[in-house]
């Protein structure tokens, strides 16, 4: 059964790609991760906690179960167009995954949902 192993991983293998792409800063997690990672009991040797960068991607089924749809929540360094970076991200992410799906014998379609949630660097608005 493929369903398990493509599940667990795709946000692993997503955030790999996107953050492999020239102009991506970082990811940034959902605002239910973060209140999630924040609410965590502490460690004794607690550090500083740090959220992965798979908590900013969103791995779903589509809703008829023949595929996949991604959403990866990116931060922008600001030295190259929104745009241009946001379709990088969207073709890696999209090979990458399809990639995965395809080692584990589950070639299926996957859609992909770039979300630019800021420009690093660049004042954010009132």
């Amino acid at each position: 059964m493929t369903a398990v192993p493509a599940a667990t991983a795709l946000p692993g293998v997503a955030s790999g790609a996107a953050l492999a792409v020239p102009g991506v800063a970082a990811l940034d997690p959902r605002l239910t991760r973060r209140l999630a990672a924040a609410a965590a009991p502490a460690r004794p040797d607690a550090t500083a906690r740090r959220v992965p960068p798979e908590a900013a991607v969103r791995a779903d089924r589509t809703p008829d179960g023949t595929g996949w749809h991604i959403e990866v929540r990116c931060v922008l360094s600001g030295g190259r167009r929104a745009l241009d970076v946001a379709r990088d991200v969207h073709d890696r992410v999209a090979a990458a995954a399809a990639a995965h799906l395809t080692a584990l014998g589950a070639v299926e379609p996957v859609t992909v949902e770039v979300v630019v949630t800021r420009v690093a660097g660049r004042p954010e608005a009132a």
